[in-house]
């Protein structure tokens, strides 16, 4: 079972790169020539049972990604000081949890989505007991996914859909009833590479 140490270990040897919705997908390019800077926050929790990921899903109202299921986070705003900041600030906003239950260990590749935002990946380990009070305005669900289903390669799918007459490729990683896709699934995978180099024995 992958441990805290597990994960801060591969993290610390991993240097972040830059993926994205483009991956996959010759040809396609962010909607806007600028790209909005962003941060999210990879929220690990410990569980008796094991690490989990906690993601939300996005209200169904929100002109970009609504209904998603994503990660807590949001713009970078000037008076933030690094990404780090503005994931800790809004995953307070969106979900409740305050930033003394998280320890963060590194990040993620960067990713650019077709929506023209440029998103770190900020990856915190959560440890229990914490409260949670998401804004009802932007999360209309808060849930965990076990980390060992996401970082089993059997989990993940490639699939297409079309998007202004183009067929587009993305990840998907159906848990449930839930369809984790998109730039989500991608982070996910992203943190399942990092983590299955460190698993691999020397």
């Amino acid at each position: 079972m992958m441990s805290f140490a597990d994960i801060r270990a591969a993290l610390d040897a991993s240097v972040p790169g830059l993926r994205g919705d483009v991956d996959g997908n010759p040809g396609s390019a962010p909607r806007a020539a600028s790209l909005r800077a962003a941060a999210v926050l990879v929220p690990l929790v410990a569980r008796p049972q094991g690490l989990s990921v906690l993601l939300t899903q996005r209200t169904a109202h929100l002109h970009d990604h609504a209904g998603q299921i994503s990660f807590p986070g949001g713009r970078i705003e000037a008076d933030d000081a690094d990404a780090i900041q503005a994931a800790l600030r809004e995953t307070e906003e969106e979900i409740g949890l305050a930033r003394a239950h998280v320890e963060i260990v590194g990040r993620l590749d960067t990713y650019r989505t077709r929506t023209a935002y440029e998103v770190v990946p900020v990856v915190g380990l959560v440890t229990p007991p914490f409260d949670l009070l998401p804004d009802t305005f932007e999360v209309a669900d808060i849930f965990e996914v076990p980390l060992a289903f996401v970082l089993d390669p059997a989990n993940r799918v490639r699939r297409s859909r079309l998007v202004e007459g183009r067929e587009r490729f993305f990840w998907a990683i159906p848990y449930g009833a839930r369809n984790i896709w998109g730039a989500t699934a991608g982070m996910l995978v992203n943190l399942a590479e990092i983590l299955a180099l460190e698993a691999r024995p020397p």
